[in-house]
């Protein structure tokens, strides 16, 4: 009848009274209690009923007035719901149609009618009926501005609601327009708005027309944000699927096109070349997983993006590293001493440190790489070394300078985020030796700077820590890499700037400088057939003696190294190569008597000891950078009230053992015979010659003593005696450091005999045979046994004694 009266035209209003005027609900009705559906009147819902219960109301319905009780479920989950399991308050609905169906359900096309609300339940077989109350609506007052706007407001909301996209009928749109009651216009418009079941419920029980209204708008207002953010969300998913559309379609064209010129997709191919290469390759699992998951990223990219160039390149780097790439160790020791002996004359203990490696490698394959750090002035062949050791132990070799390296990612790489991201120096090595056990020099390491970046010093703590590096994690790869495999070998020329904890990590050996006669053997052995052979000369056009070279070690260089040494030969074979490319084709005899006419005038003054013996003036030794030198210590006396004056730029520590030596002197003044009114009535100079020289040190102590107590007794000093130790104010003589250089300059300069502090007569063993027999040591404890065999003692003034 409804539907007849809506599409004659008629108006809801009118259909409304009249379905009043007819109709009489009984105060008991038949309950059919709903899951999760909540029906308003006016609204007409077609309903599943499969309970027993349900069907036998429904049956005693139709038999009757076709009126029922809709209540719903507080938990649709509830079978066989009792009177606390359902709201109280439900809509009185009229049986329109029913329509039992094959698999035993009946399903039936209700109208709601008026809320009702549930007194009492009175009989539970064999179904449900309950006492109910109508609910009836206030009376409507006149109606308001703001109520006609909140009207006005709800119709719009609907139609936008339509024009977003949600399904709203287009009757219920008709019917919306054409009614005025505010409750009304809020039920339809709730039982359209697909609410949860309790936030419907609510609704239903809000009696003023009005509020419900509000509430009702505030829902739909709720509602129309959604549909406008699905909109949205829609209208952006549409374009990026029509762009994801046309490159695919342009994709399938380019595929074509390339079939048709036999070309084939490149990505798909390199993409097969990496899972052939990772199903070679023996890694850890870790390792594994990681190559997997790039390169399952890199099959589902576009060839053309800039994330797949970064994948590729993470790719290319993963599989160009030596993961279980390795040489074979040549363990035949003699061999490889001969290979030692045939790079480098001398060293004696570094080979032996090399062979010892060898004869436990020999034994027991699990020895772990050391970690050796050659400390040295420059020239010695620090890092010719470690290319020969690698070629000793059959290994690649690979260099690298961290001078003034500043970055810690220099060391572990930087993170693939950033832009032109690598892996670290430590990795690129490796790459480029091509197996994971190579010799790997890190030069300079002394120069290693700091900065707000990091701290490259501390980066390598782990890099060249046994227990820490078989798990070496460069930022870039972000796996583990193997290093305990890796023999490192650092260089430097000074160990005092490198850490502590970097410098405990590394064994330290040091390479002192060469004597005249080593020097001699490597330029007779390695400089002068290098330096021949590069200048295309041969032995039929130049020849050098032992003279020559001798020479030129003397009086044109002064180093502890041969790099200089080096360069001389070279600059004496560059004007006999131009004599010859001038014609004139003899063999050049290179003697100490014709060198100057190559190199010029001697650049070098020769340390040479005194011509004779004098008072106040001793001959002292110091160590320097580039070996060691023999120095003068000058004291003279002259009228004065007992001032101390020290010249030579002479460090803090050099004054503080002439003031020593001074307190010394005095303290002994009548062992000496000499009073003490002679320090107040005279001044003491005490000078060291090249004074634009820095000079600091404790070893020049017994020096400055022995020159001081010579001007006091007027005693001259031995010329030919050379000394070095530490005085203290009660005469004690104390070790020294440096010894070898000392010696060794002490030697070159022509001193015989030499005073040496007896705790470093065992540093006299890194000293050669040759110097041993030419020189004479003597050894002292205190500064007595110095003057002993320094001062020499004229006969009148021992009978005077």
């Amino acid at each position: 009848m409804a539907e007849k009266n809506i599409k004659n035209g008629e108006t809801f209003d009118e259909l409304v009274e009249e379905r009043d005027q007819k109709l009489h609900i009984p105060s008991t009705l038949p309950v059919l209690m709903l899951r999760d559906i909540v029906v308003f009147p006016y609204m007409i819902a077609p309903l599943f009923v499969g309970r027993e219960k349900s069907k036998s109301a429904i049956d005693h319905s139709l038999s009757s007035h076709r009126m029922i009780l809709l209540l719903t479920q507080k938990d649709m989950e509830i079978e066989d719901p009792k009177r606390e399991d359902v709201y109280d308050v439900g809509t009185v609905a009229l049986i329109m149609r029913m329509l039992k169906l094959p698999d035993g359900r009946v399903r039936i096309l209700a109208q709601g009618l008026i809320r009702a609300k549930v007194e009492s339940f009175e009989s539970d077989e064999p179904f449900v009926q309950a006492q109910v109350s109508i609910i009836h609506e206030p009376d409507l007052k006149d109606k308001t501005i703001e109520s006609e706007a909140l009207i006005r407001n709800v119709r719009n909301g609907l139609e936008k609601a339509t024009s977003l996209g949600k399904t709203v009928p287009p009757e219920v749109l008709i019917i919306a327009a054409n009614v005025e009651e505010m409750g009304r216009l809020a039920d339809l418009t709730a039982a359209n708005l697909e609410l949860k079941v309790d936030e419907a419920q609510k609704i239903l029980e809000i009696v003023d027309a009005e509020q419900r209204l509000k509430r009702v708008y505030e829902l739909l207002t709720k509602e129309l944000e959604l549909l406008d953010m699905q909109s949205k969300i829609s209208t952006e998913a549409k374009g990026e699927m029509d762009k994801l559309q046309r490159q695919y379609f342009l994709r399938q064209q380019m595929k074509a096109i390339q079939k048709e010129l036999g070309e084939g997709t490149e990505l798909q191919e390199e993409i097969k070349s990496y899972q052939d290469k990772l199903a070679k390759l023996k890694v850890g699992e870790e390792v594994k997983e990681e190559l997997e998951k790039q390169i399952s990223r890199l099959a589902q990219m576009h060839p053309e993006s800039a994330e797949t160039a970064v994948v590729r390149n993470y790719l290319d780097w993963m599989f160009s590293i030596p993961w279980d790439k390795s040489t074979v160790d040549n363990l035949e020791l003699r061999k490889a001493k001969t290979i030692l002996d045939e790079d480098h004359y001398g060293l004696v203990k570094i080979k032996e440190r090399i062979l010892e490696y060898l004869a436990v490698r020999s034994l027991s394959r699990k020895i772990k790489g050391p970690i050796l750090c050659f400390v040295g002035p420059p020239g010695v062949g620090k890092t010719s070394l470690g290319r020969s050791i690698a070629r000793a132990l059959g290994r690649k070799f690979i260099r690298i300078s961290l001078g003034g390296v500043r970055d810690e990612a220099e060391i572990r790489g930087h993170r693939r985020t950033y832009v032109g991201a690598m892996p670290g120096r430590i990795i690129q090595g490796i790459r480029r030796a091509g197996s994971n056990n190579p010799v790997f020099m890190m030069d300079e390491v002394d120069k290693i700077g700091a900065d707000f970046r990091g701290d490259p010093s501390s980066a390598l703590l782990e890099v060249l820590d046994p227990e820490q590096n078989n798990s070496f994690r460069d930022h870039y790869l972000g796996v583990p890499f193997d290093l305990s495999k890796v023999m490192f070998i650092t260089t430097a020329n000074l160990l005092d700037p490198i850490q502590p904890a970097f410098r405990d990590r590394m064994e330290i050996i040091n390479l002192p400088g060469y004597t005249e006669e080593e020097k001699l053997q490597i330029a007779l052995q390695h400089l002068v057939p290098k330096q021949v052979k590069e200048h295309a000369l041969s032995e039929k056009r130049i020849i050098f003696t032992q003279g020559a070279i001798k020479k030129i070690i003397s009086l044109y260089t002064r180093e502890a190294g041969v790099r200089n040494l080096e360069r001389e030969i070279a600059s004496v074979c560059r004007k006999v190569a131009r004599k010859v490319a001038e014609g004139k084709k003899k063999l050049f005899r290179i003697t100490s008597q014709n060198v100057e006419g190559y190199l010029g005038p001697p650049r070098i003054f020769k340390d040479q000891v005194l011509t004779k013996d004098q008072v106040g003036v001793a001959t002292g030794v110091a160590w320097t950078a580039t070996g060691g030198e023999i120095l003068f210590v000058e004291v003279t006396k002259m009228k004065g009230k007992g001032v101390l004056s020290l010249t030579g730029s002479l460090g803090d520590v050099m004054k503080e053992s002439a003031q020593a030596a001074l307190s010394y002197a005095r303290a002994h003044a009548e062992e000496y015979g000499v009073s003490q009114s002679f320090f107040s009535e005279n001044d003491f100079h005490v000078h060291i010659p090249e004074g634009a020289i820095p000079k600091d040190g404790p070893s020049a102590g017994i020096t400055i003593a022995t020159a001081l107590i010579s001007v006091l007794t007027e005693l001259k000093v031995r010329r030919d005696l050379a000394m070095t130790g530490e005085i203290t104010l009660r005469g004690n003589v104390l070790p020294v450091g440096g010894i070898k250089e000392k010696v060794l300059a002490a030697q070159r300069a022509g001193v015989r005999k030499m005073i040496l502090p007896l705790p470093n007569k065992k540093d006299l063993i890194d000293i050669p045979k040759k110097v041993k027999k030419e020189m004479e040591f003597f050894f002292v404890e205190e500064i007595k046994d110095v003057f002993k065999e320094a001062l020499i003692v004229e006969p009148a003034k021992m009978d005077q004694g």
